[in-house]
């Protein structure tokens, strides 16, 4: 199915550079944060309580790097279905995402209502 919407070649060369920008940030995060946990835990602390704190604090920055990697394949996928001619529409309900949405969250795979029901339930 085609985007009903009419979105401009120019609108969509746009996006498709602010997802590529945006790529590029969250990858540069996640080596930023890659590295910082590297390097805890590596002073010698020998105090019991330090060693749990920099566990954890390794812990978040590890889990921050999933969230990363999902947020990069989240954008792959938007801009693969802007190649496909489908961005813009719902993955679950082929309806147009709201423009507001997009500009917002320019990778949403579903419209508010159907990611309200994919949360609840599961897709």
């Amino acid at each position: 199915m085609e985007v009903d919407f009419t979105m401009e070649v120019e609108d969509l060369t746009e996006i498709r550079a602010h997802l590529l920008q945006m790529r590029a940030e969250v990858l540069a995060e996640s080596e930023r944060a890659y590295a910082a946990s590297q390097s805890l835990g590596k002073d010698g602390v020998p105090d019991i309580g330090d060693m749990s704190s920099n566990s954890y604090s390794q812990e978040v920055l590890m889990n921050l790097s999933e969230t990363q990697r999902s947020r990069v394949r989240d954008i792959d996928a938007a801009v693969e279905r802007m190649d496909k001619g489908v961005y813009g529409l719902c993955m679950r309900c082929e309806e147009d995402i709201p423009a507001r949405r997009m500009e917002v969250r320019p990778f949403s795979r579903y419209c508010v209502d159907c990611k309200t029901e994919v949360e609840k339930f599961g897709e």
